[in-house]
């Protein structure tokens, strides 16, 4: 079983920064690391995501703000987030996605707990 544990979310005003890390119990193949984001009677909504080989994908309304990066070694991944806005509030989910297990070929999803992040106007 994978465990996501995230941390780094808090209060902030606008304009402000916070980075999210969110560290996996057990290393992952093949593994594609996630942030996703739900404010109140929201549907959860993809923020960045970034695979194995790096490359990067982002939600158009935080693109030039944010920033995810992974550290392998660590089996953790970041969420840099800068000129954070009200909009920005809402509950944040790791996601990751992969092979627990070099010599299978099942691929499956596994999500965190969530940090809340408040941004102040």
């Amino acid at each position: 079983q994978v465990q996501l544990v995230e941390s780094g979310g808090g209060l902030v005003q606008a304009g402000g920064s916070l980075r999210l890390s969110c560290v996996r119990s057990i290393r992952m193949f093949s593994v594609t690391l996630g942030w996703y984001r739900q404010a109140p009677g929201q549907q959860r909504e993809l923020v960045a995501a970034i695979t194995g080989a790096g490359n990067t994908n982002y939600a158009d309304s935080v693109k030039g703000r944010f920033a995810i990066s992974r550290d392998d070694i660590k089996n953790t991944v970041y969420l840099q987030m800068n000129s954070l806005k009200p909009d920005d509030t809402a509950v944040y989910f790791c996601n990751a996605e992969g092979r627990i297990s070099a010599l299978s070929t099942a691929s499956r999803s596994y999500w965190g707990q969530g940090t809340q992040v408040t941004v102040s106007s």
